[in-house]
């Protein structure tokens, strides 16, 4: 199959971002008064973005400790963490292995490239700023870009309409199970990447269509059939 767009998740897929991320969330706890939350437990709630990654950690700990929902406003405690993310993006974001690399091979070999996240649109751009992956994507969509946000198929349909790309032409690179059904309800390959983010859950278990150990072996598995029609 000759691929002409991949899509590719950020946190846990392209970016190692789940530290930047941790110090945010606790930087809002700490401002009314929550304890702070150890990286393990914040790491398992990465995926969806990070405003609703605070409304589920809020959760958790109010059904913990009922008390805390006097305190946790959670309008004021979102306002904080969008303004520590601010600060904090792309402070401490690594590129996995060969990041760059694969990345750059894909560009130049005429692969349309799109990175697609639940991370909002201005904190994603930070992320991809700071690691200098910026200028590798045609488009980034981030979870407040459209209406809805992955898994929902009006993301990347939105993405294959923008490119004029048939659906078999396309793929989407993941490290969750969110990412596995936002390329089915697209109709579109469902890749992953076993490590990353994902609940806690390995990400085989959602059935991906091709596992990649690394990005090289993405832009491998791509550039082989780029040219043969095939």
């Amino acid at each position: 199959m000759q691929y002409q767009l991949i899509s590719f998740d950020l946190d846990g897929t392209l970016v190692d971002t789940a530290a930047e991320i941790a110090e945010a969330v606790n930087r809002a706890l700490d401002d009314h008064g929550i304890r702070r939350r150890p990286l393990p437990e914040i790491t398992e709630l990465i995926g969806a973005g990070t405003r609703e990654l605070m409304v589920r950690l809020l959760a958790q700990r109010v059904a913990e400790a009922p008390w805390l929902e006097e305190v946790s406003r959670r309008d004021r405690v979102l306002q904080s963490l969008d303004r520590h993310y601010a600060w904090t993006a792309g402070t401490s974001a690594v590129p996995y292995a060969g990041c760059r690399q694969a990345l750059e091979q894909l560009r130049v070999a005429g692969v349309r490239l799109v990175c697609v996240t639940n991370k909002e649109y201005a904190h994603a751009r930070r992320v991809l700023r700071a690691t200098r992956l910026s200028d590798c994507f045609e488009l980034l969509i981030g979870g407040d870009t459209l209406p809805a946000r992955k898994p929902d198929p009006i993301v990347m349909q939105h993405v294959l309409q923008r490119f004029d790309v048939p659906p078999e032409r396309a793929a989407h690179l993941g490290d969750s199970a969110i990412d596995v059904a936002t390329a089915r309800t697209a109709g579109i390959a469902a890749w992953a990447v076993p490590y990353g983010y994902n609940g806690g859950v390995p990400v085989a278990e959602s059935r991906p269509d091709l596992m990649f150990e690394e990005l090289m072996q993405v832009a491998t598995h791509v550039l082989a059939h780029v040219g043969n029609g095939t």
